[in-house]
């Protein structure tokens, strides 16, 4: 199942694009409304979800690399040893780990993650995220819908 990683090479690519897209043009905490929903915010991560850890003495950059590294082989092993039949499962894995490399390479690079897409809803704003978060989360949904479905079919 390994032909899947295309699509984690995709979600790399994507991610890193629109990183350095969004780098070339909005500075630091610049904000650039698209909807009244949804703008365009430039900001540094330095923790894990939800900025957890970020303001750590600088240790935690290592740690989240190490962790990822860890997470990243574990999805390899676990997306090769998938049967054929797993699709869904595949491209899940696929995500997931494209997203985990994707924060990597911010985090090695620059020390932390760029995140610039912003959704809110009045004062509200949910915490800035990127497309490799994105992958993430939609991975890991698949994950959980592909948990739900009869694997009898496949015995």
């Amino acid at each position: 199942m390994l032909n899947y990683l295309w699509l984690t090479s995709l979600v790399i690519v994507l991610d890193q694009a629109f990183k350095w897209l969004m780098v070339s043009w909005l500075s630091l905490y610049e904000t650039f409304a698209v909807t009244p929903y949804f703008n365009l915010t430039m900001a540094h991560n330095r923790g894990a979800a939800f900025s957890f850890l970020a303001h750590a003495d600088g240790w935690q950059r290592w740690f989240f690399i190490g962790l990822a590294s860890v997470v990243s082989i574990a999805l390899l092993i676990w997306l090769k040893k998938l049967k054929p039949h797993a699709k869904l499962e595949a491209v899940s894995i696929a995500m997931i780990l494209g997203g985990a490399l994707g924060n990597v390479i911010d985090r090695f690079y620059y020390g932390y993650v760029i995140d610039f897409l912003d959704v809110y809803y009045g004062t509200y704003h949910w915490p800035a995220f990127n497309i490799a978060d994105s992958a993430i989360v939609i991975g890991a949904a698949l994950l959980v819908i592909d948990s739900f479905r009869s694997k009898t079919e496949y015995l």
